[in-house]
């Protein structure tokens, strides 16, 4: 326990960077997409390159939205899910159900 502590004082932990393990579903997926990207640039004309540009920006914009909204979510019922643990006078049939 201490230690998990001491890496996130120390910044050591940093869940949104996180590497992608070489040749993993989401590596392949990757590389798909920046494949595609490229085709689809050299069809473009500069303007419509600036556009699809744009584009890609305000999509991951909105990936690390969600990505933060998911983690906090996901870290919210962590605490929910340990806090009922910690109640003693959680309704178990051994102890009277209260």
């Amino acid at each position: 326990m201490r230690t998990i502590l001491e890496d996130l004082y120390y910044g050591n932990i940093i869940p949104n960077e996180q590497q992608m393990t070489p040749g993993s579903e989401l590596k392949r997926a990757v590389d798909r997409v920046t494949r595609y990207e490229s085709q689809l640039m050299e069809q473009l004309k500069e303007t419509e390159q600036e556009i699809l540009t744009k584009l890609i920006r305000s999509q991951h914009e909105i990936n690390s939205i969600t990505a933060t909204e998911n983690f906090i979510l996901g870290f919210r019922l962590g605490v929910r899910l340990m806090a009922e643990c910690m109640d003693e006078n959680d309704g178990d049939i051994r102890t009277g159900g209260e």
